[in-house]
């Protein structure tokens, strides 16, 4: 089943479950999904899902941050469940190891030496990585690697 087909699937569930926290949450990823769709007309592959599904988590997080600043306490739980929820779509996580191993194979492949590499370096790792890692961490693992 294509991770397009279980969100819908799971929108249906959340609506006979009358979880509205979840519902809202599938539906704005659902919308995202389909807004992303008629812009390119394109059909989504499970690869473009999981980018839009970490732009949305991304997203949550900044606001989170920015929440926690504000002292809305409120607003920052129900940004934390919309993550947790939009976070249950993502593949299992990497180790930090593993992450460490990827980035030396791609420096071993790619010659990288120094900083200036970084950007071609990053280009190799992004889609090998994509919702396995958070690339956020990985970028730092790399500028020390190179560093």
């Amino acid at each position: 089943m294509s991770l397009k087909t279980q969100i819908l699937e799971d929108i249906k569930a959340a609506m006979k479950a009358k979880e509205t926290i979840r519902l809202g949450t599938l539906r704005l990823l659902s919308a995202a999904i389909k807004q992303k769709e008629v812009d390119e007309r394109i059909e989504l592959d499970d690869a473009a899902v999981l980018a839009i599904l970490e732009k949305l988590i991304k997203q949550r997080k900044d606001s989170i941050s920015q929440f926690e600043k504000a002292g809305r306490q409120d607003l920052v739980d129900a940004e934390s469940a919309e993550v947790v929820i939009l976070s249950a779509y993502l593949p299992a996580q990497m180790s930090e190891a593993e992450v460490a191993s990827a980035i030396d194979a791609a420096i071993a492949s790619t010659g990288a030496a120094g900083p200036k590499d970084m950007g071609k370096l990053m280009g190799v790792l992004k889609p090998q990585l994509a919702g396995k890692a958070d690339m956020g961490k990985v970028s730092i693992l790399v500028k020390t690697k190179l560093g």
